[in-house]
C-alpha cells in the first residue's frame, strides 16, 4: 500500500515537472527573441526532457505537445 502511494506521488511529481517544462517552453517561444533554429532546438530539448521523465512516450508527446509547438512556431515565424 505504501509503495503504491509512493509510486503515485512520484508519478504526480514527474507530471508536474513536465507541465512546468512545457509551460516554460511555450513562454520562451512566445516571448524570447529567438531565431527559428533556436526555437526548434528549444522544442527538441523540451521533448528530450519529456522523454527523460517518461521514456517510450514520444508518440504521446507528439500528439499532445507537438501540434501545440508546431502551431506556435508557424504563427510566430510565419511558417505555412
Amino acid at each position: 500500500m505504501k509503495a503504491d502511494k509512493e509510486a503515485l506521488q512520484a508519478e504526480e511529481a514527474r507530471v508536474k515537472k513536465l507541465r512546468r517544462i512545457m509551460d516554460f517552453t511555450v513562454t520562451l517561444l512566445w516571448q524570447a527573441d529567438l531565431t527559428l533554429s533556436e526555437a526548434q532546438k528549444l522544442v527538441a530539448d523540451a521533448k528530450d526532457r519529456a522523454l527523460e521523465l517518461f521514456p517510450d512516450k514520444g508518440e504521446i508527446f507528439d500528439l499532445i505537445y507537438g501540434s501545440r509547438f508546431r502551431r506556435i512556431l508557424a504563427e510566430r515565424y510565419h511558417l505555412q
